[in-house]
Order: C-alpha cells, then structure tokens, then sequence
C-alpha cells in the first residue's frame, strides 16, 4: 500500500520541535506541535466514524486559519474521508451572499457533512440545510466521543477537493490524490535553498482554502517536517506589515504571495512598522497564483532594500490547482526577467517580438522536477518557440479530474496532459502568460488580453490598484464583442470627478491597446467580486453589471458620453 498524508502526519508527530506557529492580529503566538495535530486528528476521526462518515466520503470545512482546521483536516483523512476546505464569511453584511454560496458548493461537493467553529455554527448549519447536507453541520465539540477505528489510507485514494478560484465561472472541485499532493511537496521541497534543511523556517498568510496556503505551505512543513508561522488572511490584508514581521522574527527562508501581496506592501507599509525588521533571511519571496507585473517587483525591491531584502529573492512562478500547485519556477537566488514584446503581432498573429516599446512581460521560468510544458494551437499541435497558444502541462501532480464531472475532465485531460486554459509562450526556455483563453477580447480582429488594459487603466491616478476588471462582451447589436472596463476608485476621489476618472481611464485604455472600450463605469472600493486568493472574478463583475448589482457611480459609453454619478 502506497505511503498517505496520514502517514506522514504519524512520521512528523516524532518530531517534537516541529509544527505550526500560529500568530493573532496582534502579534500573539501560539506553537501548535505535529504531535498535537495527531492527536486532535484521532479525536476528530473518531467522531466523524461514529457519525457514520464513511471512507471517501466528502467532508466540508469551514473555519478561519486556526488549531481547529488542522484537526479537522487530518482528522477527515484520518477517517478516509475527504476535506473540503470552504472560505469561511469574512463580514456579518455579506452573510446572505456568503450562505448561497457555500450551500452552492457544499452541494457541488455531494458533503456529508460540514465540520466548523461554534462562532460560525448558524450560518453554515443555514447553508448545509440548503444544501441538503446529510450531516448538517458540527462543530469539534458537538462530535461524538469515539475512539479512531482502523482505516487503510492509500496514497491512490482522494485526499482533497480544492475548489478552483472560479475567476470566469463557478467553482469547480479538482479532485487530488494523497499521491499527487505529497509529489507536489516533495517537489517543492527539492527547491528550497541550500543549508534549509532542518534550519528552514516558512511563513504565510495564504488562506488554507488555497492551493498555494495548504499544499504550498502546509503540506511542505509536514513532508520536511518543520515548523511553518501562520498568520491570517485577514490580518495580513487590514496590516501588511504583519507579513514582513513574522518572517523577520522567524528568520523565514521561504514565503510566497499573488502579486497584490506585494503591492499591498508598497502601498500602505509604513516605515515606523518596520522598526528592528531585518529581510535579509528572505532568500526565495514567491510570486504567482495571478499575473506577475515587473513593475510592483521593482517597486517592492526597492521599497524594502533599506531591511535587508534582496531583489534575487523575487521568483515569478506558474501553477494552477488542477496540477496541484507549481508547474514552473522562476531561477532561485538570480534576477527575474522581464522582457517587452510588441503588441501588435502578440495580438494579431500570436508571435513574441522583442521590442523596447512593448508590452511588458515578466518570465515564469521552467517547469519544475517531473513536469513538461507545451503550447499547442487549437487543435492540440504543439507550436514552436516563440508562438503564442494553449498552455499544457504533464507531471506526478495532476488532479483525478474535476469531480463528479467526467465530461469536462476529459475535454482538459488528454493522455497524461491537461490543458491549463492559459495563453502563453515559450520563449528562450522560459514561460511567459498573456492570458486566460476563456478571457481574451476579440475587437476588431485584435486578440487582447484583459492585462493589456488593465494595467495602463490601474495607473491613472485615482484608480484604486488591483480594482480594474477589462472584459469583452456582445450585446446582441451586430456589431460584435465590445471592450468593457470596471474600476474601483481610490476612496479619496471626490463624486463630481467620478466621470472625470472614467474619462481618463478610457482614453489610458485607448492609449495602451489601440481599443476604445463601449462601456468604461466606475464602482466603489471593494466593490467587485473577488475569489479566496484576491483576484478579481471577472466574469462575475460583468454578470453583476449587466443585472444591476452593481452600484456605478460614473459610467462612460463609446461615444464619450454618459453616467454621472449616482447610484
């Protein structure tokens, strides 16, 4: 029988000084040993047996970053359940939103039962009586007292479902392997600098209802095993600074974040914050999970040189859930690359030229230990270097498939390959993303990707960063796709200039892809819908603009005219 996660969790409880790390929004640790995760793991699966859950059955978590997820976690696969970790609410005013949606998922999943915290038991027993969950939903202390029955755990048995981000539609559950998770690990694992070994220390704030906070950083601790700081989502984003202390108190080697991480950190860190922090131990700072812009790792490397940070430790990297996580790697300890390519034969004949003026784009490097990359055109050939088309990808990492949906598994995965959905390229050996397949815009032949005027438009001053969503969108006229652009506006921006803003960013939008966009509006702060790791869902914003739910403020149509503020 094959080696399971459970099995490595018993390996690392013989190691009493390694663990979890928890750290509070106020700074407050609490060290949680492996040894204690086993234990809470035995008292969980005692419980969910005595339930009557079943091996293989799915079990959803709902929890904020904390002691009981873990014992949740372990425990289901203790019991040869299945977790599936849920976004917990983040705000009491978004409660009705948040109960169709984890119902909507709970559903998806087929649950047996949903496991939370007593804080959070009414709004997940409404979403688990919504979705007809067997189980209902329990809390830790509600299950019965039970001892853990024996279970044979395989590493070919279900170990998670990791539900995607859903940027363009709704989430779907990949199902992974205990086998495809641990290769993962190990592959992550073989990356970490020389001297790490039992000395390597890791920090993140990634939700555990990530791919990138559970398998990037939690399964790696486990597999080592060594001690991982944690810290919660929430606190990181209301007080970046948090994220750049903890790794300086835990002379962390490794941390990884979305570029919005990093420029959330030039942002709003403040120097007085950084009082005693030293960056230096900060050798691999990993930035994926959405497009990498050079220009906020410039920022960022500059910004914090004065602590010790290093711009070699900046490594752009590619992955997605549905190949467990990583599928390349930028350089350790080297530069990143960035290279301009003209827009114009990007657009219209799909080639990479090099060109001073171009668009921007940085390189994720190769694929990691086990894995293959190709780009192939529309009907699965493999293009030459240089060309633009659909990402593939082959490794030990790949998911079983997108659960209990045997037609859309097999339209992605092909003889061992999947089909990521990605556009890129490969070009000097490295890989380099212009978009999502399901996301570009086609206007007037042009082929744009959603970056393309995101980021001119994200830099007009007054334009809240990280709050531009470019889409395309057909109304039916005859006239074909249009360009359409939301935006958030910064806070401080007075209503009467509202239309002014929209003005501007439709002429950056102009400027930067040759497109004038037929609807640009402008919505408030924190207004557009978002996914778990924080990027914009952008498919859902233009769904939620068409049918009203969005409140504009200022809106602008193609002729130039249009929407003064208002709701």
């Amino acid at each position: 029988m094959a080696e399971s996660l459970v099995d490595w969790l018993r390996r690392a409880a013989a190691v009493p000084a390694a663990g979890l790390r928890l750290v509070d929004r106020r700074e407050r640790e609490r060290m949680l040993t492996w040894a204690e995760v086993a234990a809470a793991a035995e008292r969980v699966a005692g419980g969910l047996q005595a339930l009557g859950v079943r091996p293989g059955e799915r079990v959803g978590l709902v929890y904020p970053t904390g002691e009981e997820f873990f014992a949740a976690f372990f425990g289901a696969l203790r019991a040869g359940a299945v977790p599936v970790p849920l976004p917990p609410p983040l705000r009491l005013g978004a409660l009705a939103a948040w109960r169709g949606a984890a119902a909507s998922r709970l559903r998806g999943v087929a649950a047996a039962l949903a496991l939370t915290e007593r804080r959070l038991r009414r709004p997940v027993s409404e979403a688990a009586a919504a979705a007809t969950t067997p189980g209902g939903a329990r809390t830790l202390d509600g299950l019965p007292a039970a001892a853990a029955l024996p279970v044979a755990v395989d590493g070919a048995d279900l170990a998670l479902v990791q539900l995607t981000s859903g940027t363009t539609g709704e989430p779907r559950g990949v199902a992974l392997t205990h086998a495809a998770l641990m290769a993962q690990a190990r592959i992550l694992n073989g990356f970490w600098p020389d001297g790490a070994g039992a000395a390597h220390t890791g920090v993140s704030w990634l939700p555990l209802y990530h791919d990138m906070g559970l398998v990037g950083g939690v399964l790696t601790a486990l597999e080592r095993p060594a001690t991982l700081t944690l810290l919660p989502p929430e606190g990181f984003i209301a007080r970046p600074a948090l994220w750049l202390r903890a790794i300086s108190r835990a002379r962390a080697t490794v941390s990884a974040a979305p570029d919005f991480a990093y420029r959330l950190c030039v942002e709003q860190v403040r120097d007085d914050e950084l009082a005693g922090v030293d960056l230096s131990c900060w050798r691999v700072a990993l930035d994926g999970a959405e497009p990498v812009s050079a220009a906020v790792l410039g920022a960022f490397a500059r910004r914090f040189a004065r602590w010790g940070f290093r711009r070699e430790a900046l490594t752009p990297v590619y992955g997605l859930a549905e190949a467990g996580l990583a599928v390349t790697f930028g350089e350790l300890e080297a530069p990143f690359t960035a290279r301009r390519f003209a827009a114009d034969p990007l657009a219209s004949r799909g080639e990479a030229v090099e060109a001073p003026a171009g668009r921007e784009l940085v390189a994720l490097g190769r694929p990691v230990p086990g894995f293959a990359v190709e780009v192939r055109d529309r009907a699965a050939g493999r293009l030459p270097e240089g060309r633009v088309g659909r990402v593939w990808a082959r490794g030990p990492s790949l998911m079983q498939g997108y659960l209990d949906r045997p037609a859309e598994t097999a339209r992605v995965l092909r003889d061992g390959w999947l089909d990521t959905g990605d556009l890129g390229f490969l070009y000097r050996g490295d890989l380099y993303l212009v978009g999502r397949a399901r996301e570009v815009i086609v206007v007037r032949g042009r082929n744009l990707a959603p970056a393309e005027v995101e980021e001119p438009v994200a830099a007009v001053p007054g334009v809240r960063r990280g709050g531009v969503a470019a889409m395309g969108w057909s109304s039916g006229d005859g006239l074909g796709e249009a360009l359409v652009v939301l935006l958030e506006a910064d806070e401080e921006v007075a209503p009467a200039r509202l239309p002014e803003l929209a003005a501007a960013a439709r002429e950056a939008a102009l400027a930067a892809a040759g497109v004038a966009p037929r609807r640009v509006a402008v919505v408030a702060a924190r207004a557009l819908p978002r996914t778990s790791s924080g990027k914009l869902r952008r498919g859902a914003a233009l769904r939620a603009l068409l049918a009203g739910d969005l409140t504009v403020l200022a809106e602008l149509g193609v002729d130039g005219g249009g929407g003064g503020s208002g709701a």
